[in-house]
Formats: C-alpha cells, sequence, structure tokens
C-alpha cells in the first residue's frame, strides 16, 4: 500500500485499488464548482455548476453512486424558449422526449423544421457515438509514437484504436462531421433549419461557458460536447440532483470514504513538495503542515497546479509558456436567486394555484428569439461592456426538488452572459457593477414574466473574477479552458503533456483542464486515476 493525494472521486478509484488516499480541499464545502450552499436562509442553491448530464455512466456503476445517496430528476420537457411578439399570448417553443409533441411546437414556426427536426437529432448522436469512446482513454501518446522504447511504441500504437474506431465508426459522413467539428455553429443550424428561435435555441449549447458567438469557427464542438452526456440511458438529457449538485460530490466522497480514504476541508495547498530529483513526494499545506505522499493529483486548474504550486524555474520553459498562453477568457455571470414564488410567463402563465407547470422545469431561455442577439451580447462583451440584452438560461430546480426551498418558494439559477473579464477602460467589477448587471438581467425576465422582480427574496451574483476567486476557475472559466479544437486532446493542457502525466513525475492533472475537458463529466479524473495507478504499480 503507498499513500497519494487526489480528490474525491480519484481517491475513491485509487483506494479501491488498494492505494492509501488524503483528499485536500481547499473551501469549506466540498466539490469544487459542484456545491450546494445555503446563501439566503432556508434556500438552497448549486451555486456553481447546477445542472447534471456528462457524468460518465461508468462512475455511477463503478462507485456504486446511487448507494452512497445519489439521486437524479430527469427532466421532460427540457427546454423552453418564450418570445418576446406584439401577439397574444406570444408564442413559445418547448422541446421534450415526446417527437411528436417537440415537432408539434416547431411547426408553429416551420413545417419544414418540424420534418428536419429527427434527422438532425439522429445526425448528432451518429456523431457523438462515434468520439464518445474518446472521452474514456487517454489521447495518443504522440511523443511515444516517434520515440521510446519497442514497449513503449506498442502501447502507444494501443491507444491509436479508439481514435481509428471513432473515423471509422463515422464513416462516408466523416467530411459532414469534420464540418461541424470546425465551421461557426450557425452555418452548420442554417444547413438544417430556418427558424430563428429553433435556431437560437440549439446555439445556446454551442455557445454557453465559452466568449463565443455563434459565428466563431469551432463552435460545434462545444454543441456536441453538451449533447455527449445520458441521464438513464437517454442521450443528451440533463437533469437536477436532487439535494442540489452538493449531494453529487457527497455521494462521490462517501464512496471514497467507504473504501478507507481520509478526506479533509479547508486544507488549502501551498505548493507541491518535490525531491531531490525533482519528483512529487506530497504538498506543504498553508499552515505549513507536510503532508507527504507518493503520487500527487491535482484537480486544480492547469493555470494552478502549475504556475502557482510548482517553482517555474522546476518546469520546461516551453510547457510554462503553453500553460500561460491558454484562452481563459468567460462569458459567465452565474446568479443565484431566491423568489416568494415561481415566474409567470406570458407565453405560459401559471395555474392558479401556483403549482409548477411542465416549463417550470425546463432551461429557460431568454433573449433567444434570433442567433443575432446571441452575436450582438457577444460583441458588446469584446468591446468590455457587459451585454445589454444578455443570453440567459433561466433553471428553477425547486420545480422539481421541494426540498430546496421553503414552502411556496423557489431558487431560481440564472445562468448568463456575455460579462467580461476586466470592464471597458480597465475597469474592474465592483458592487455597483455587478447589481447594474444583475438588474439588466432581472429587467429582461420581467419582460418575458412580470412581477419576477417583485418576487425576489435575495440574490447571490457571481461575476467572472468571483468565479475565479472563490472556485479557482482560470478567468471565471467553468472548463478551465477554452473548449475550442486548438485546446483539446492532443493539446489539453500542452502538446505531449495531454494524458494526465506532468513534467514533474509523480504529479498528475484530473481536472477540467485535462482532456476530455470540464462540465461535471468526471472523465478526467477517473482516466488520470487509471494512469497513476498503472504508474505506481511500476514504481
Amino acid at each position: 500500500m503507498g499513500s497519494v493525494m487526489p480528490c474525491s472521486q480519484q481517491a475513491a478509484y485509487l483506494q479501491r485499488a488498494g492505494l492509501r488516499t488524503a483528499v485536500l480541499e481547499k473551501r469549506h464545502v466540498l466539490g469544487g464548482a459542484a456545491v450546494t450552499e445555503e446563501i439566503v436562509p432556508g434556500f438552497k442553491f448549486s451555486r456553481a455548476s447546477y445542472l447534471l448530464s456528462l457524468l460518465r455512466p461508468q462512475i455511477y456503476t463503478e462507485l456504486e453512486l446511487q448507494r452512497h445517496g445519489l439521486r437524479v430528476l430527469p427532466r421532460d420537457p427540457y427546454s423552453f424558449t418564450p418570445l418576446l411578439e406584439d401577439r397574444s399570448p406570444p408564442r413559445s417553443l418547448l422541446l421534450g422526449n415526446n417527437r411528436a409533441q417537440t415537432q408539434q411546437q416547431i411547426a408553429q414556426f416551420s413545417q419544414k423544421d418540424a420534418q428536419a427536426y429527427p434527422e438532425y437529432e439522429a445526425f448528432m448522436e451518429g456523431l457523438v457515438s462515434a468520439l464518445d469512446p474518446l472521452l474514456d482513454a487517454a489521447p495518443v501518446d504522440t511523443a511515444a509514437l516517434g520515440q521510446g522504447s519497442l514497449l513503449q511504441r506498442l502501447s502507444a500504437l494501443r491507444s491509436l484504436q479508439p481514435l481509428l474506431r471513432a473515423g471509422l465508426a463515422l464513416g462516408r459522413q466523416l467530411p459532414r462531421y469534420y464540418e461541424v467539428l470546425t465551421a461557426p455553429i450557425s452555418k452548420i443550424l442554417d444547413q438544417w433549419f430556418e427558424s430563428e428561435p429553433l435556431k437560437a435555441t440549439l446555439a445556446t449549447d454551442a455557445v454557453i461557458g465559452a466568449m463565443t458567438s455563434p459565428h466563431t469557427p469551432g463552435s460545434g464542438y462545444v454543441l456536441l460536447h453538451h449533447v455527449m452526456g445520458e441521464l438513464e440511458g437517454r442521450r443528451g438529457a440533463w437533469g437536477y440532483v436532487s439535494g442540489g449538485m452538493g449531494a453529487l460530490s457527497q455521494a462521490i466522497a462517501h464512496a471514497a470514504a467507504a473504501r478507507g480514504a481520509h478526506i479533509f476541508a479547508e486544507k488549502a495547498v501551498s505548493h507541491v513538495l518535490l525531491g531531490r530529483d525533482r519528483q512529487a513526494q506530497g504538498v506543504v499545506l498553508q499552515d505549513g503542515t507536510e503532508v507527504r505522499s507518493k503520487l500527487v493529483l491535482s484537480n486544480a486548474s492547469p493555470q494552478i497546479t502549475f504556475l502557482e504550486l510548482i517553482p517555474q524555474e522546476q518546469l520546461p520553459k516551453d510547457f510554462v509558456r503553453r500553460i500561460q498562453q491558454v484562452d481563459t477568457r468567460s462569458p459567465v455571470t452565474k446568479i443565484n436567486v431566491a423568489v416568494d414564488r415561481l415566474p409567470s410567463f406570458l407565453a405560459a402563465p401559471n395555474a392558479r394555484d401556483g403549482q409548477p407547470l411542465p416549463h417550470h422545469q425546463c432551461s429557460i431561455h431568454l433573449n433567444c428569439e434570433g442567433t443575432h442577439l446571441l452575436h450582438q451580447a457577444f460583441t458588446e462583451a469584446t468591446h468590455g461592456h457587459p451585454s445589454s440584452r444578455p443570453m440567459i438560461e433561466l433553471c428553477i430546480p425547486s420545480a422539481l426538488d421541494p426540498g430546496l426551498a421553503p414552502q411556496g418558494c423557489h431558487v431560481v439559477s440564472l445562468f448568463t452572459q456575455y460579462t467580461p473579464f476586466v470592464l471597458a477602460g480597465g475597469q474592474h467589477w465592483d458592487e455597483q457593477a455587478r447589481n447594474a448587471y444583475a438588474d439588466t438581467v432581472f429587467d429582461c425576465i420581467e419582460a418575458y414574466a412580470p412581477g419576477f422582480k417583485a418576487s425576489v427574496i435575495g440574490r447571490d451574483i457571481l461575476t467572472p473574477p468571483d468565479l475565479e476567486s472563490i472556485f479557482g476557475l482560470p478567468g471565471g472559466n467553468i472548463f478551465h479552458g477554452g473548449m475550442s479544437l486548438d485546446q483539446l486532446y492532443f493539446a489539453r493542457p500542452a502538446p505531449s503533456y495531454s494524458g494526465y502525466r506532468s513534467p514533474i513525475p509523480g504529479l498528475y492533472l484530473c481536472g477540467s483542464g485535462a482532456h476530455p475537458g470540464g462540465g461535471v463529466m468526471g472523465a478526467a479524473g477517473r482516466n488520470a486515476a487509471h494512469v497513476a495507478l498503472k504508474d505506481f504499480r511500476h514504481l
């Protein structure tokens, strides 16, 4: 038995393999960005991440998360886009798992689009199915292919198999799928559809969390990333975690602790402890405590791991430069809101009893009448100005999980963009700027759901700098770095270091900044644990 230092998920896997593990969490609550916090008394918020879909199905079963208390609440319908228009009532677009009903909804805007939608879903499913196996293995070790021992070369050739299988699965459709990965999502959607509300709704998954416009080349991959998950066997489905996202982190922590892992909160790491041979030998906490271990797995961002926790002179200069150059721009301001009643939308007014209706469980897309609005919001942010008509994804998890709020009240999650990290003229976000932007967001919601502002009891505003300082998200980026093609697979976090190992022997990157990226997926952690375990057995 040896000792290692990962986070809860990796700890569970390594404990299962017989290693002794310790988990060190900086904050008072476990889970990084997947936490439940009571910001307003009586209201439990998924303060940062707020939906679950991408968590790899193997992790549910291998860590027995259901046995450890995880309960996921699927949503059907799952998407609601109300419109602002001069008609009474305004139209809306409701998408769900019932194909006939979804086509009926789309047909309000275009009969042609209604017919094309099932074919579009099947086309995207084909691409997702082909790429899916790539998520569960380390990228091909290109350095080992060209050099290294015969054994290393054979191992690298074996690692090519998922990539080759993906290519074979795509078959004759490969040129069309290549276009999806490289083109602007607006171009792809224009090839399939003509109605703007549908295109804008679908485009939100291509730009969410990314400082990109629907017209940015490569935005199609981010859409794919968001439809790669599944819930209860349904591809692309997203759900709420009962008890908030922190309940997922707690289930994983329980799985690790049940196997013997030691988990500590409020233990901030100062730096990684290095031996004379530059081998990682543990960490030093900010209080000066040394924690010795044979392996160290970092779930922190590449920027924190390599630019703050390791002395720069111990790393190759080219590697340091690559990490410094990672695009971490983020457009996201997350606003958590406590309300004393459900929002009532002009396009779908509430029932008299005030109970949740089907659309209240959805991701509710506001300011999505057309893709031009998303591009306009993006353009404002690139000039240092928070969007005057931001893209808003409004979720009400208490519609399905009433225990999150006092009776009759609700928690509302507002995932909004676009907001720059630094404001025009080099100005920083202060309380006035935060509140001014939140007021803009609330004014937009009020236009769709009159009475919303009067229902607000309290709010928690998290701009990009807040997301960075509280959760360690570089630049406020929910993925620890953009999901553009130049920062994926071989190049995540840097060329020649995409296989979870780092330039420091014994130190592994296992968070969202590693392959295949972020989104409460768990793939990077699971893959990194397997790589670290393999290396440990060779020690």
